[in-house]
């Protein structure tokens, strides 16, 4: 497989994208506004101790206080004896664990995501290059990926004899075949920052940070930068010039992998056609290549993933397009689980099979595929109803997190009430308020969709509202509205209003701007003052130009008007009457 690591670097946003074989799978973005806070040591302040829950709130400088869980609190500061090495222990009940008002020292495991705030533990881990130092739990661990015995014995001999005592290290996949020397450099970096994360411990208030995470751009060279990876392509020399020195202090054999990307060439991510990529991973609807396609719909805990045949018809019976088209969605379907990031309960629903070797084979597919995730993924199996059930760790915001934000129109619902719907529940506020006002007229605005509604075809259902009510109900557009959003300029007597709802009056010269052609009549031009429209005869070819006109006549609901000093483009084409004519 080929892999290459792509990092976009620019002043609002750093962006990291992983490439096998050409095809993007994994997107990175990082932002000086959006701070990472997963890998930082805080000391903390207990605020909450919550018995009923397990688990306390722990202030540690964030917006939201922290949450920390029982089965996360193992270690925890010695009061007695000041800022002491933590010891890992089993706790019944939170009580037992922490009080209110205790100084602790906890790292973020979990972004703050929503109204939660994020999950720390207790229990510290610093990662490395080719180890990770747990220096309050004391185990040893080597990576599963390492699956020659000899080399795993090898590695758990050398982290027995090189760990620090009391303290525990996992060995990474990275470090295998690797001499002792370099695992020796980098266990001792990692035992010299723990001993400063403690010294910074014992003379800091809470709530304070003890210490940050590396960069996105430096996480990249420590955890993904292997003898796998082709080239790592970096659009900034400044950021190039310190990854160098940074892989040269790590492993200098792989600073070979690192290159520069020439401003001079097309932009990074252009050159490898990455933004098209980009624009398919926040897109409802993802197509695969036999014309099948894939519906993902995200809620805040549950994925679900619908697989179609779409356009696909296959070459010989049903079974067999059906068939091709799961196992390619099963492929299309791990990459899109890494790419989004989508992590907690994921459901995808295939097409049903009828035979089981079907099904195992397209369940064996996509388990071959999510082996490649560097987050852990848990396929559960089919249920009875023929779905996938899956699990996948959350530790961010995921990619739809951080490219996108709630739609202020219908605040995440992905729908909006129509027009006609919208129509009716301005009538029923209507008439609710002049009844609690006890007024005579109402001036409201809303969106000009929605006012053509409640206007009607030469003011009939205005006509009929207002005869129902037995008040007086002006309505103007304003296209600054939202479907879903009303706004009552005034409430008061006939009169008031009239005047307010009519801002101009037939005789007056006025200077507006042409926005639009009228939609029935494309030679008139449409103007608005105050949301009011004024409707400009002749002046349809003149959008987006300042005209001064005369106001020839004022109604409830819009205003006529005429060129003044202009001749109109019907003028203009017709010849002047001869003295005959005359």
């Amino acid at each position: 497989m080929r892999r290459e690591i792509l990092v976009n670097v620019e002043p609002l946003e750093t962006r990291a994208a992983i490439l096998e074989d050409g095809e993007l799978v994994e997107l990175m973005v990082e932002r000086p506004i959006q701070q990472r806070a997963v890998g930082n040591i805080y000391k903390g302040r207990v605020e909450n101790v919550l018995p009923g829950m397990e688990a306390a709130f722990v202030a540690i400088g964030l917006e939201k206080n922290a949450f920390l869980h029982v089965g996360d609190a193992g270690a925890l500061y010695d009061e007695d004896d000041g800022i002491e090495e933590q010891k890992t222990r089993k706790f019944v009940n939170i009580d037992d664990v922490v009080r209110p008002k205790q100084e602790i020292m906890v790292q973020v495991v979990k972004e703050a995501i929503g109204t939660k705030g994020a999950r720390v533990t207790g229990n510290i881990s610093l990662p490395g290059r080719y180890v990770v130092l747990t220096p309050t739990n004391d185990f040893i661990g080597v990576s599963r990926r390492i699956s020659d015995d000899k080399e795993r014995n090898r590695l758990k001999a050398w982290a027995e004899a090189a760990k620090p005592e009391g303290a525990g290290v996992i060995v990474r996949t990275v470090a295998e075949g690797r001499p002792e020397a370099e695992l020796q450099q980098d266990m001792d970096f990692l035992t010299r920052l723990w001993q400063r994360v403690q010294r910074r411990a014992q003379v800091m208030t809470a709530p304070a940070l003890l210490h940050k995470d590396l960069g996105l751009t430096f996480r990249i060279v420590r955890d993904m930068l292997t003898d796998e990876v082709q080239h790592v392509w970096i659009d900034n020399k400044e950021e190039y010039d310190r990854v160098v020195e940074l892989a040269d202090t790590m492993s200098p054999e792989l600073r070979k992998h690192i290159r520069l990307w020439s401003t001079d060439q097309a932009s990074l991510f252009d050159a490898f056609n990455l933004e098209p990529e980009i624009e398919n991973a926040i897109r409802r609807k993802v197509w695969l290549h036999c014309g099948g396609y894939l519906v993902i719909d995200q809620t805040e805990a549950l994925t679900v993933i619908d697989v179609n045949t779409g356009k696909f018809v296959g070459n010989r019976n049903l079974q067999e397009t059906v068939v091709r088209t799961n196992l390619e969605a099963a492929e299309e379907i791990a990459r899109q689980i890494r790419l989004r990031d989508l992590a907690g309960i994921i459901i995808v629903d295939f097409i049903d099979m009828d035979r089981h070797d079907d099904r195992q084979k397209v369940l064996s597919t996509l388990e071959d595929m999510v082996r490649r995730d560097r987050t852990k993924v848990h396929v559960l199996g089919l249920t009875q109803l023929g779905l996938v059930e899956m699990t996948r760790k959350k530790v961010g915001h995921g990619l739809e997190g951080m490219l996108l934000r709630t739609c202020p129109d219908c605040e995440g619902r992905g729908r909006v009430l129509s027009e006609e719907t919208m129509a009716q529940k301005v009538r029923r506020e209507v008439r609710s308020l002049l009844r609690r006002e006890n007024q005579e007229a109402v001036l409201v605005e809303v969106n000009p969709a929605v006012a053509a509604l409640l206007i009607g075809t030469g003011g009939a259902h205005l006509r009929e509202f207002e005869k129902e009510i037995g008040r007086t109900v002006h309505v103007r557009g304003a296209e600054d509205l939202r479907i879903e959003t009303m706004r009552v300029k005034a409430v008061g007597t006939r009169e008031e209003i009239d005047r307010l709802a009519r801002p101009v009056q037939p005789g007056e010269e006025i200077e507006i701007r042409i926005e639009e052609p009228h939609q029935s009549n494309p030679d008139d031009g449409i103007a608005r003052v105050e949301g009011y429209v004024i409707d400009v005869q002749g002046g349809g070819h003149l959008v987006g130009e300042k005209v001064k006109v005369h106001v020839t006549g004022a109604f409830r609901t819009f205003a006529r008007a005429k060129l003044v000093g202009q001749r109109t483009r019907r003028a203009a084409k017709e010849p002047a009457p001869s003295r005959v004519d005359a």
